[in-house]
C-alpha cells in the first residue's frame, strides 16, 4: 500500500524532469560524507538505497511534492515574486526541508540538513529555494540514519 500511494505522486519522476536523479543526490551526498566504518563506495550504496526507500514513503513523497509545486508556482510561475534569491524572510522551504530530514533520521539529522543547506554540495546548488531544502532533508535524512546505524 505504502509503495502504490508514493506511485501515484510520481515523486521520482517528478525530480528527474526537474534534473534531479537519484545519482545526484548520491553524488551530493558523497560529498560531505564523514566516513563511518563504511568505504565511500558502501556507503554510496547505502545512501541509495536509502533515498529509494525514502522516495516511496507518502509523508516524504507528500513533503517533496509540495515542495515541487511550491517551487513551480512562487520561483517559476510568478517570476516577480521576489522569491527567486531566496529571502531571508522565506522559511516554509527551510521547514519543508527540516521536516524531511527529521522524519527520516530524528533529531540528529537537523544538524545533518545544516550542513547540507549551508554547503549545497552538487545539484544543491543549481536548484530552486524549496527544492535545494527539499531534497537537502531528504539527504541529510538518510545520511543521518546512516551514520546511526553504523555506529
Amino acid at each position: 500500500m505504502q509503495e502504490h500511494i508514493a506511485d501515484m505522486f510520481g515523486i521520482e519522476e517528478r525530480l528527474e524532469e526537474k534534473g534531479i536523479s537519484v545519482d545526484s543526490m548520491v553524488t551530493s551526498a558523497m560529498l560531505l560524507y564523514v566516513p563511518h566504518g563504511l568505504s565511500a563506495e558502501e556507503a554510496a550504496h547505502k545512501v541509495r538505497e536509502k533515498i529509494l526507500k525514502y522516495l516511496g514513503d507518502p509523508n516524504i513523497a507528500s513533503l517533496l511534492l509540495g515542495a515541487i509545486l511550491l517551487e513551480d508556482e512562487l520561483f517559476l510561475r510568478q517570476k516577480d515574486s521576489g522569491i527567486q534569491e531566496d529571502p531571508v524572510f522565506l522559511l516554509s522551504d527551510e521547514i519543508i526541508g527540516m521536516a524531511i530530514a527529521e522524519c527520516i533520521g530524528g533529531t540528529y539529522a537537523r544538524f545533518e540538513f545544516t550542513r547540507y543547506d549551508q554547503k549545497k554540495p552538487g545539484i544543491l546548488a543549481t536548484l530552486g529555494p524549496f527544492l535545494d531544502d527539499a531534497v537537502a532533508g531528504l539527504i541529510a535524512g538518510c545520511t543521518s540514519r546512516l551514520y546511526s546505524e553504523c555506529c
